[in-house]
């Protein structure tokens, strides 16, 4: 048996090598790096001086020296004589130094820095003024108590005073004087149908007139758009032969009240009755047609359903949500001037009337 040998088996196996390649720099992992809270919390050493660390609160607390002040301790150090913090500088010489300011600066200004001598730009004579404009430096006395202050101690109010004072405060935030004088309602209050209508009368009952499937928002925009229409639109030209409501006002003071435009309209051509007919009343199966006083409501009921029959069968001659709504102002507009064919119904309803007047007796007689 020939001698085994390593090296031929291992010609016959694939090695491959590990590859190698350079770690990027963006994979390595950062150490850390401490910020300076982390160091003031930690109390290290390698902190920042505790001076440089303040943590009394707000960055703007501890403020350098104003530009004055620092000059006034440089000067008291140096043996100098510095500026007065007790005087302001006066503008007259910061124009005098800055010429461009002084170029856009008022007349007034100008005319101080050519004469400085006048009486009201002459300097005081003593080496003060009595005015500061170091308003910095009082900051810690209007902080301080009143014995500091020099208040009297009879000046301040007491605890009970306060409590007094705080009490009237909240009493009149609540109840306002205003209301305090309004008197009570009578007793007994009125029942609801009584009380005052939150729409006019006449413009609520239209707006229910006009509302379709119950949709009330949209007929209360059709109800808006109509007044609208009717405010705007010019004012009517009156017909002698359509007489309309006794004390009718002039017709150019009806787009000034687009409501009393509106009851005019409807009033004007409602009819005073309607008529009833009774079958086999006249003998023969004939009927006989009885007059019928109407309310109030109900004739500006039967005003509007005529006005809106002859709505409906006019066309319209726009597109829009607001379209009908436009017809129904136009028609209202031609039943004031006498154009609308609603007074022809109104006429024949009262013509009718008058004819069968004989006829509102029916039913009387045979209970007597």
């Amino acid at each position: 048996m020939p001698p085994f040998n390593p090296f031929s088996a291992l010609r016959t196996l694939p090695i491959r090598a590990r590859p190698s390649f350079p770690v990027r720099q963006h994979l390595q992992r950062q150490p850390l790096q401490r910020s300076f809270a982390d160091q003031v919390a930690t109390n290290n050493p390698n902190a920042l001086p505790k001076a440089a660390s303040q943590t009394g609160g707000a960055p703007n607390e501890n403020q350098e020296d104003h530009v004055s002040e620092e000059a006034a301790k440089m000067a008291k150090a140096t043996g100098g004589s510095g500026p007065d913090l007790d005087v302001g500088t006066p503008v007259q010489e910061i124009l005098a130094e800055e010429k461009d300011t002084l170029k856009t600066a008022p007349q007034v200004m100008k005319d101080t820095i050519k004469d400085p001598q006048t009486k009201e730009n002459a300097k005081p004579s003593s080496g003060t003024r009595q005015f500061s404009t170091m308003a910095r430096r009082m900051q810690g006395e209007m902080g301080m108590g009143s014995e500091a202050a020099g208040l009297d101690g009879s000046m301040i109010p007491s605890t009970e005073q306060r409590a007094v004072f705080a009490e009237e405060q909240f009493n009149t935030a609540i109840t306002p004087t205003v209301l305090q004088n309004l008197p009570l309602p009578a007793l007994p209050i009125p029942a609801r149908s009584q009380q005052e209508h939150r729409y006019d009368p006449v413009v609520e009952q239209v707006t229910n007139l006009l509302m379709v499937d119950g949709k009330k928002a949209a007929a209360q925009r059709n109800m808006a758009h109509i007044l609208s229409v009717l405010r705007t639109a010019p004012a009517p030209t009156y017909n002698p032969v359509r007489n309309l409501l006794p004390g009718a006002p002039p017709a150019s003071h009806l787009p000034l009240n687009p409501v009393l435009y509106l009851t005019l309209a409807i009033d004007s051509i409602a009819p005073l009755l309607r008529i009833r007919s009774q079958r086999g009343a006249a003998g023969g199966g004939v009927a006989l047609q009885i007059p019928v006083p109407l309310g109030l409501r109900q004739r500006r009921r039967q005003a509007m359903m005529w006005i809106l029959d002859a709505v409906e069968k006019k066309k319209s001659r726009s597109s829009g949500r607001n379209t009908f709504a436009q017809r129904v102002a136009e028609e209202l507009i031609g039943v004031v001037e006498g154009k609308s064919g609603v007074w022809v119904k109104r006429d024949a309803v009262h013509k009718l009337a008058t004819t069968a007047r004989s006829n509102l007796n029916f039913g009387s007689k045979g209970r007597r």
